[in-house]
């Protein structure tokens, strides 16, 4: 397993809100007469909620965890684990918070449709290896395509371990079938519904957005579609040492217990 990261800490919203606050904070604030102590100052910083889900497990949650762990813990040379999921980037302009001169007025180009691309995908964590296939519709066709994929990357591998999410279509008879035939190296695990935290692929495609989405116009969707495609295909296994970190097995159980809640 790899080293926790750091947590991180108070997230402030612009470089300019944190440079007034600690202004504030050492700033006389009181008028003549005023005993308030300065050490009783409430500073309230700008919070983003995180999106939980309504039907958290945590005892599966846990299972899950032992249960890769024991995996992990027990794997042969000739094993090997990837986790799949699929995605559906939007050929749309996304525009988030940047650094720039104050006086600058930034702005990006909409585009003129909202195609999308379906992707199919998996990765080994290990090695930042991907398969990512194109596809027209994600059903059960395109499940088995990319396990058939899958097979092909690692022809020297007697047991394939992929991890999933519980969609239908992961489940669907045309896969057992598929699954069921003499000579098959796949095995898949399925992850606990509403746990996308327990699938480290997810964090993939966040890191797909911050590096190709994110304030940046593609004028056709083909273009927008090649850009996403050589990104998870080509610069993730390339550059994987850079953006391991980023995309980790680092599990934890999440509890609504820990939240306040908003209603």
């Amino acid at each position: 397993m790899r080293p926790a990261r750091p947590q991180a800490g108070a997230a402030w919203r612009t470089k300019q809100s944190l440079l007034a606050t600690n202004h504030a904070l050492k700033s006389p604030s009181r008028r003549a007469g005023d005993q308030s102590d300065e050490k009783n100052v409430i500073v309230r910083g700008a919070h983003k909620p995180n999106v939980i889900p309504r039907k958290l497990d945590e005892d599966k949650q846990k299972a899950f965890i032992e249960d890769y762990d024991k995996i992990l813990n027990s794997l042969g040379n000739d094993e090997v684990v990837l986790f799949a999921d699929a995605v559906h980037p939007t050929h749309a302009a996304r525009p988030v918070g940047c650094w720039a001169p104050k006086q600058d007025k930034l702005a990006i180009e909409q585009t003129s449709g909202r195609e999308r691309i379906n992707i199919h995908g998996a990765i080994n964590l290990e090695s930042g290896q991907t398969r990512m296939i194109d596809v027209q519709t994600v059903d059960a066709t395109s499940t088995i395509t990319l396990l058939e994929a899958i097979e092909a990357l690692y022809p020297l591998m007697m047991l394939i371990h992929v991890f999933l999410d519980n969609a239908r279509y992961h489940h669907a008879k045309l896969v057992q079938q598929w699954l069921a035939r003499p000579g098959c190296r796949i095995k898949l695990h399925f992850i606990p519904s509403y746990c996308p935290h327990l699938n480290p692929i997810e964090r993939l495609w966040g890191l797909m957005h911050r590096n190709v989405t994110h304030n940046k116009c593609y004028a056709t969707c083909a273009q927008f579609a090649d850009a996403t495609l050589g990104f998870l295909r080509e610069q993730v296994p390339r550059n994987w040492a850079h953006f391991c970190d980023s995309v980790t097995d680092n599990f934890r159980v999440i509890s609504p217990k820990n939240f306040r809640v908003m209603t």
